[in-house]
Parts: C-alpha cells; structure tokens; sequence
C-alpha cells in the first residue's frame, strides 16, 4: 500500500486529494498546525481514514519527525497562506509559509529519504502581469502580489532541489480551481453563497472589488487527479492545469444569478475595499503539456462549475435555516 503526506489536508484541494489518494488505495497522513481554530469540516465525512500528524512549515524539526516516523513514498505540498488579499496584509508571514516553508519541506526530503516523491502547489498567480497569452510552461513570471512572489521562490526551489540533488520533485502550476469546498473569503464562493442567501431572502446584495478581472476556472476534484499524474511519471517535471477558457468576474455573476432566475446588475455593488493594489487582469492557460504527457484533461465546464457550486450552497443554507427546498434544472 503507497503511503501519501499531505499538508494542508483541511484545505479545498487537500480533502479532494485525501479522497483521491484513498480511492486508489493508499494510506494517507495529513499534517496538521497545532492551533486553537482547525477546521476539520472539508474532511469530517473521512476523517476516520486517514492518520492526522502535528507539524508546521515553520518548523523544519517537526516536518524531519513526520519523514523520519512515517516513511511516506510521496508527499504533497498544498499547505500556504494562499489568499492573496492577506498576502498584502501579511506579507512576511505569506514568505515564511508559502516560500521559506517549500525550503524546509524539501531540505528535510533530501535529508530524511531523497527517494521521496514530492509535489509543489505553484499558482498562475505567479504569472500576474501576464507576458503572453496563453500561459505554459515557458511563460515568464511576473507575480503581482506577495503571495505570487512566494509562490514563484516556492516553484523554482522546487526546481533547484530536483537538478542540484536528484529529487523527484514537481510543480504543478495550476490556474484557478473552484467546488464547494473553496473558502467563502474567495469571490468564487463568495458569489455562489450570496447568489443563495439572496435567492432565499438572507440577504440583498453583493458587495465585489474588480469585476472585469478575467480567470481561467476549472473543478478542484479535477485539478488533484492531475497531481497525482504527475508523481506516477518515469521523470519529474512541470506542468500548467487548466481548461484554456478565461471568462470574468462579471461572467461568473451573470451565469450565478442567472442559474437562479435573477438579474446580478439588481443585486452586485462595486465597492473599492475588494480592489487589489496591484491586479493580474487576465490568466488563462494552456495546458496541452499537461494533456500531451500526462492524459490529463479538465471534465467540468465553467458552467457546469458555477452551478454545482450554486446548488451546494442552496442546499447547505436550506438545510442549516429549515428553508424550503429549491432545486434548479
């Protein structure tokens, strides 16, 4: 039985992937912070199947004590302070996790077991000022954040680890990938959930920072397969995830309200607050490497996307306030 790390397993992307990694049979342990405000609610229906472990990217003894007890074959790096409106308020403690935290992770791989296959979450973020379009492999950076910074020293000390110590090691730049499991602070769900507490008389209106700032979304479950594609292969590589469709803000409003029978331009308000100090306008990726190396491809359209996430924040607010039951066609 294969034997997987995952850290940030109580994230989006870290709960699929535990349900991903169990479904082809492997044991799976995910790190976990010592804190008083875990959420353990993405991974509650499978909790009882996976092993919690305490340790900390700021500390590199905990994630050697984890390597050295557990003896994972593959370890995922998915743990990061990834919203990027708090990399501005915080951007010290975003460089100590998201970038200085890939270091410690790597250097205890390559001390502990250098056989260690190991995944790095990088970001289309990274590409920010965008220099062409679509992005691939070859694009380069221009991050437009402190959390795009991270996230590009994060990439290329993954790189430098595997060409200077042999590590099979690989980072997945994945474009924007969106479920019901998305935090509520990212504007994905926060429309889906406001779209639902609208429809249900909870609320009145949207409040949402640039509207004309343009994604390329894909469905998270989607985006973890690709992953662990990527540590099945016979050599260790880089490779862009994402469906190759950009649609914006407003788009993602216009078929939100619209899945509900209403108009987004009687319920959204622009407000300053949400704008970014510095915006990426536009991402979209090309992710034919990707499908070319990997067989991978994306089997959700964005439309489909919007209203699984629409449904689900529906059902999870009638059932919590004892609403009537709406569904939509």
């Amino acid at each position: 039985m294969p034997k997987a790390l995952i850290t940030g397993i109580t994230g989006q992307d870290g709960s699929h992937l535990a349900e991903f990694l169990l479904s082809k049979g492997y044991e799976v342990l995910g790190m976990v912070r010592r804190t008083s405000t875990i959420n353990f609610d993405r991974i509650r229906h499978f909790q009882d199947q996976v092993t919690l472990v305490q340790g900390d990217l700021l500390d590199q003894v905990s994630l050697i004590s984890i390597l050295e007890q557990h003896h994972p074959d593959e370890v995922y790096n998915l743990a990061a302070q990834s919203f990027v409106p708090t990399s501005w308020e915080q951007p010290v403690l975003t460089g100590e996790f998201t970038a200085l935290g890939v270091t410690r992770l790597l250097d205890a791989i390559r001390l502990v077991d250098p056989k260690i296959r190991f995944y790095q979450a990088s970001s289309s973020e990274m590409f920010g000022k965008v220099q062409a379009v679509p992005q691939n492999e070859k694009t380069p950076f221009y991050p437009r954040s402190p959390y795009g910074v991270a996230k590009v020293y994060g990439h290329w000390i993954t790189v430098n680890y595997r060409e200077s110590y042999g590590l099979f090691a690989c980072s997945g730049i994945l474009f924007n990938h969106e479920g019901p499991r998305r935090g509520l602070e990212f504007v994905t769900h926060k429309i889906t959930n406001a779209v639902a507490r609208i429809k249900l008389g909870m609320e009145r209106e949207l409040r949402l920072g640039n509207l004309d700032a343009r994604r390329d979304w894909g469905y998270a479950p989607d985006y973890v397969r690709a992953m662990w594609l990527m540590l099945q292969q016979p050599e260790p590589d880089d490779y862009v995830i994402a469906t190759g469709e950009t649609h914006s803000v407003q788009e993602f409003c216009e078929e939100a309200f619209g899945y509900v029978g209403l108009d987004w331009r009687d319920y959204v308000v622009q407000d300053p607050r949400f704008m970014r100090p510095a915006e990426v306008d536009l991402l979209v990726g090309d992710a034919s490497k990707a499908r070319a190396k990997l067989g991978w491809q994306p089997t959700v359209t964005f439309r489909e996307l919007v209203r699984i996430m629409v449904d689900a924040d529906l059902e999870a607010l009638q059932r919590n306030a004892h609403v009537p039951h709406i569904t939509y066609a």
